[in-house]
């Protein structure tokens, strides 16, 4: 993990002067060269930019800074406008947005957010944390921004990425560009507060965490502290949120339906034939993910793709042979280069790959995708290379492919740069985004709008811009089952409104998975975005016999009829999500609401007996039973593996 931030040596800002001031745009004096800058950026939404005055102009960018930017945001300008008046004590100024009012206060400069006249987030000042401190580096385009910010002792903080544990992150410290963090960069609490940082700079956030226990902190490794600061309702946030940064498109309806992973090392034969055991079963499929390594890399000597000649001998029969039984094909490419290959060698020469100091070129221990052998990776920055990869996958969506997958989350040593400059937290950062943006480039082509899906597990900033997110692999038994919820739960309340569940896994141990669990864990992936079956022969429903066979059947059905209704952003939400006024809600962090309409609480351990908490201020009808109930109760009630806790919501209509 890298280091902690040091704050010993950071410089609390202590006074500010208001300079100019528009509809959208207020510039203050932050003193020693310092400006800060406020922009009602949308309604609920003020963007606070602090740095030296020559960062914060509004000259145009170079077309670096442009690219980085349209990276990040999804919408550059600023759409709201702001009033500015003094405080009545004349201690700071009042930036109004209707109900929504940002507070700027001096001795030291601190901020105060309110909604509705209540104050809903604020600066903390203390010994262990600046309001708002600089820290400049010995390098001119270096510097260390911290914010702190203060939470109630009982406060939970939601969002910053996937985690397998509890959705709130209190006392938990996420640093942005270390891969095994699976960080996103929103974090928001149900008091009414979000906090976006704009940066693909390094940026770690200390929620309560020692010495700070009541603060959260935000450290940017960056020349200008830029932060997004969201007032309102959580779900007003994640669609403030990803307005900003970005959204899906309408996924391809195909992706919709059920998914298939092929098991390693099979032939595509082997898997087609698996698919038509599945019809005779009346199991559907609609898509099947071959199995890695990756199904094509470059021909040995030529920047051309070649598909993996023992696997497919003939790629272009096998994608029509899956096409004829109505199935859509996703395959595996990576933007690696085999370090064995006299083409390494060639785009050494030409500077396409990621280098070391010495100006030679990367080469990274082997991974699943490139089958253990060594490799150097593409610079992806470089706007010839950037096409090319986006070129050469457009052939092979016209010979048939339907989805590309491709993880390329890879930890870059900091000594290790690409052609434009970047290297460390900012390359780490934007190379998984680049090579998931150019697949879906190659994917949507010129559809207007562009639709396409291109799954990943990969995390970073506006994810969720490009679908479709696949869940972890886990162990199988409860305790993953768990862990897979909770990823999809977690990645929801970040911004991301879809999560492929895993049903089961074969990398794990086969005889840890019952009927009864197997059943529970398929009626989860039912009752949400999505789901994969996994194409081994422990696996399958069949494989428990005829009864569960007959009930995974029936869920199914089920999940087809969902499709029309599981279309929404996110699709799996929090109770923290769905219920910020109801604390009791948060404690049942299991249970979820699909859409806006259907509670689902899920059978997690064995037994039919399942405890239900039933929020307060609704009603709720029994979807098995049709009984009603007031919100606010905990119910225990008994489901066997043939019915499912999911509850109605009075007042909404489900779309079937």
């Amino acid at each position: 993990m890298p280091p902690k931030f040091d704050f010993a040596h950071t410089t609390q800002l202590d006074n500010v002067e208001l300079l100019t001031s528009r509809p959208s745009r207020i510039d203050f004096d932050a003193g020693d060269g310092l400006h800060l800058v406020v922009e009602a950026h949308a309604p609920g939404v003020f963007r606070l930019r602090c740095g030296e005055a020559n960062h914060l102009t509004d000259d145009k960018p170079g077309a670096r800074a442009r690219a980085v930017a349209e990276m990040l945001l999804a919408r550059q300008e600023a759409v709201g406008e702001a009033a500015i008046a003094p405080r009545d004590d004349g201690e700071g100024w009042r930036i109004s947005q209707g109900d929504v009012v940002l507070e700027i206060l001096s001795n030291p400069v601190r901020v105060a957010l309110y909604r509705n006249e209540e104050r809903v987030f604020e600066s903390e000042v203390s010994a262990h944390t600046p309001a708002f401190g600089h820290n400049a580096l010995e390098q001119a385009d270096d510097a260390v921004w911290t914010a702190g910010f203060t939470l109630q002792a009982d406060e939970r903080v939601f969002g910053l990425g996937e985690t397998p544990g509890d959705l709130n992150r209190r006392e938990e410290s996420v640093v942005s560009d270390d891969p095994e963090h699976r960080a996103l960069p929103l974090a928001w609490s149900p008091r009414g507060w979000g906090v976006y940082v704009n940066t693909m700079r390094r940026v770690e956030h200390a929620v309560g965490t020692a010495p700070a226990d009541s603060a959260y902190v935000v450290s940017v490794d960056d020349v200008v502290l830029d932060v997004f600061l969201f007032a309102g309702e959580p779900a007003e946030i994640l669609n403030q949120y990803t307005a900003l940064t970005g959204r899906a498109g309408q996924p391809v309806l195909w992706a919709m339906g059920a998914w298939l992973q092929q098991a390693s090392g099979e032939m595509p034969t082997q898997t087609v034939a698996l698919v038509g055991r599945m019809r005779e079963h009346q199991i559907p499929v609609d898509a099947v993910t071959l199995a890695q390594p990756a199904a094509w890399g470059f021909q040995a000597d030529k920047i051309v793709f070649e598909w993996d000649a023992q696997r497919f001998p003939d790629a272009k029969q096998m994608l029509a042979l899956f096409h004829k039984h109505n199935v859509h094909v996703a395959a595996s490419g990576f933007p690696g280069v085999l370090k064995t290959s006299p083409l390494f060698e060639e785009l050494e020469d030409r500077g396409w790959l990621l280098t070391r100091e010495d100006g030679s070129a990367q080469v990274f221990d082997g991974i699943a995708a490139t089958s253990g052998q060594p490799y150097g990776l593409l610079d992806l920055t470089y706007r010839d290379v950037y096409n090319l990869w986006i070129e050469r996958h457009r052939q092979l969506i016209d010979d048939g492919l339907d989805a590309p997958v491709c993880d390329a989350q890879i930890a870059i040593p900091d000594d290790v740069s690409a052609r434009n400059g970047d290297s460390g937290a900012t390359l780490r950062s934007q190379y998984p985004l680049l090579a998931r943006r150019a697949l879906f480039e190659a994917v949507a082509g010129h559809k207007v709008p562009p639709e396409g899906v291109v799954p990943s597990t990969d995390l970073f900033t506006a994810v969720q811009r490009l679908p479709w997110q696949l869940g972890p692999q886990a162990t199988n038994d409860w305790a993953g089952l768990e862990q897979t919820l909770r990823a999809s739960l977690s990645i929801g309340s970040s911004g991301v409104p879809v999560q492929v569940h895993n049903i089961g896994s074969p990398k794990a141990s086969l005889d840890d998975m019952s009927a009864e669990l197997y059943l529970r864990w398929l009626t989860v992936g039912v009752f949400s975005a999505n789901f994969c079956f996994q194409g081994v022969p422990g696996l399958m429903p069949w494989a428990f016999g005829d009864e569960v066979l007959e009930q995974a059947r029936t869920w199914l059905q089920w999940r087809y009829r969902l499709v029309p209704y599981v279309l929404g952003l996110p699709v799996q939400r929090s109770m923290a999500l769905s219920f910020p006024h109801d604390p009791e809600a948060h404690n049942w962090d299991l249970q979820y609401l699909l859409g806006p309409a259907l509670l689902v609480a899920p059978v997690m351990q064995p037994g039919d007996t399942v405890n239900v908490y039933l929020p307060k201020g609704e009603a709720w009808w029994d979807l098995n039973t049709g009984y009603r109930y007031e919100g606010g109760t905990t119910l225990a009630v008994e489901w066997g593996t043939d019915k499912y806790p999911v509850f109605g919501r009075e007042g909404h209509m489900l779309c079937l």
